[in-house]
């Protein structure tokens, strides 16, 4: 993983002091509330409902044991001994006061983590696939490349004060697991016919308000322009983007009313002015940064290790556990591993201090050090020998990281909701142990089988509802939590959008809706389909008819 170097690490401090004198500055009244802002904002500072919000910057989620083991520390003497990892590897911490905000930023800067640029008008965190560097699908490690992003992006006084927030993705593999078609700019590493590395880019991809799918506007751009075409893009968003209307201020609506075609053109047209200029990567600049993400130390170990077969077939719950959260390596004898953050009457996403120690003591031990947050709100040990995973298992599972739920029903994508944030419309938290009860037995959650349940609790998308198998958006009606639910999202490089049931539900009615809706789903399956592809084949109609159905016992207690 990278390391910071000295230049970093001046940047870093200086920020923090920076911020330190502004806090000083706002707490004595000399700064006022609406200059201070901007300036929290990016340093990740947030008001939300119940006080002052902490994003944490985890970029591209990749943490060593040593940074996890600090925001432990950081999370138990500042906040309520827990925090939430975001859809975009970030973590946030709910409850921290504004006057000891430069302290949390002083200790992160130890370990060389910061805030910087995780809110207001700016490149945000970049993300990329949490398999990167070990899945057997990619092309190549998008990691260098996301760094090298990131390098170029922080603290980038012309993009400072954009529009709107813009949001970079990066993939490299079969299966689009960064989602890269929804964020502002989606990268998707190829080789042309010649074997040349370059970038398939789109541009305008969002959620929110108005959910939108990215455009490619250029198939093959050679690695070495990457900067300065990226450059040239924010260029054109910075001087058209709209700043008169905050909902239509995203670069999608601007590619939306131009077309893909002429934003393209105009995208070329400042390129022309920046291509072969200054910017311009150079090989020995990607090998720099690259040489960050050399693969670790591996053991030469056979592609099947005995002892593992041996505990699948004598421990059921191992095994139960293994089908789920052990993934593929590309380097045999090794698996990546998934800690899951979504336990029984957990929120989504949520670690508590103990579980930050204990998943970072396991990966000092059994994953050279290093762990990822992935966008699906959970951990992932990168680098596992397989003898060591009943090991890993039973160690995880002492700190309830071990559910094994993975890409199942219990799986749920949530943010924070109207318990946390005040743009939220409804509650989401409260949806989510609904139907963590409903679908508590485990011998159901594997007979379901994969199954995406995403829930946001208001427009914004935080938790990706668009791109849930079964999406649930949370809507207020006449002061009242109603929940709006759409069927039939996905994401990965087929990405679409869910389609709306109709009418939002009560609160107390949207468990027994999607009861109805797995039920529909388990009635009409053929074999061992999946959710989305018996949603494909029999369509809307009778997961729409079922929704709105009550029993006749309902209808006389109605």
């Amino acid at each position: 993983m990278y390391r910071y170097d000295d230049y970093d690490r001046a940047i870093v401090t200086a920020r923090v002091a920076q911020f330190r004198d502004q806090t000083r500055r706002f707490l004595a009244g000399t700064l006022p509330a609406d200059e201070f802002r901007p300036l929290r904002l990016q340093n990740g500072l947030y008001v939300e409902k119940n006080g002052p919000m902490l994003r944490i910057a985890v970029p591209y989620g990749v943490l060593s044991a040593q940074q996890l083991r600090k925001l432990a520390a950081v999370t138990r003497r500042y906040d309520r001994g827990v925090g939430h990892f975001t859809t975009r590897h970030n973590l946030q911490l709910n409850w921290v006061k504004i006057e000891e905000v430069p302290d949390i930023l002083a200790e992160l800067a130890e370990v060389d983590m910061h805030a910087i640029q995780t809110s207001g008008n700016d490149i945000r965190n970049i993300v990329t696939d949490h398999f990167a560097g070990v899945a057997d699908d990619e092309l190549a490690d998008t990691r260098p490349w996301a760094e090298l992003l990131r390098q170029w992006s922080t603290l980038h006084p012309e993009f400072a004060y954009l529009p709107k927030k813009f949001k970079i993705g990066i993939t490299a593999a079969r299966e689009d697991r960064a989602a890269i078609r929804v964020n502002d700019v989606g990268l998707e590493l190829r080789q042309d016919a010649n074997g040349a590395t370059g970038f398939r880019v789109f541009v305008g991809g969002g959620l929110g308000r108005t959910p939108l799918v990215g455009q490619a506007i250029r198939d093959f751009l050679p690695w070495p322009h990457l900067v300065t075409y990226l450059e040239a893009v924010l260029r054109v968003y910075n001087r058209y983007g709209r700043r008169d209307n905050t909902t239509k201020a995203r670069i999608k609506i601007l590619v939306k009313s131009l077309g893909a075609v002429e934003f393209a053109r105009q995208v070329e047209e400042e390129w022309s002015h920046l291509k072969d200029g200054p910017a311009t990567l150079t090989q020995a600049e990607v090998d720099r940064v690259a040489a960050h993400f050399a693969p670790p130390a591996y053991e030469n170990l056979p592609a099947e290790d005995l002892c593992y077969v041996g505990f699948l077939r004598e421990d059921a719950a191992f095994a139960r556990w293994a089908a789920r959260s052990v993934h593929a390596h590309k380097v045999p004898g090794y698996a990546a591993v998934t800690l899951s953050l979504k336990g029984l009457r957990a929120a989504p996403g949520d670690a508590t201090a103990e579980q930050l120690e204990a998943a970072a003591d396991i990966a000092e031990h059994f994953s050279f050090n290093e762990v990822r947050v992935s966008h699906e709100q959970n951990l992932v040990l990168p680098h596992v020998p397989l003898r060591e995973l009943y090991t890993v298992w039973h160690l995880a599972k002492a700190v309830r990281l071990a559910s094994p739920v993975t890409g199942l029903v219990g799986d749920i994508i949530a943010c924070p909701g109207g318990d946390f944030c005040e743009l939220a419309n409804a509650r989401s938290l409260n949806v989510v142990a609904e139907l963590q009860e409903r679908f508590e037995n485990l011998h159901l959650q594997h007979e379901i089988g994969e199954l995406d349940i995403n829930i946001s609790g208001c427009m914004n998308a935080c938790g990706h509802h668009h791109i849930g198998h079964i999406g649930i958006l949370g809507v207020d009606k006449h002061g009242a939590e109603f929940y709006q639910v759409a069927l039939g999202g996905r994401q990965g490089h087929g990405l679409a959008f869910g389609e709306v049931v109709g009418p939002a539900f009560a609160a107390d009615e949207v468990g027994d809706a999607v009861e109805r809706i797995v039920g529909v789903y388990l009635e009409h399956r053929l074999g061992h389909e999946r959710f989305i592809d018996t949603f494909d084949r029999i369509g809307l109609a009778p997961f729409r008819s079922a929704a709105y159905q009550q029993t006749e016992q309902e209808k006389i207690y109605a």
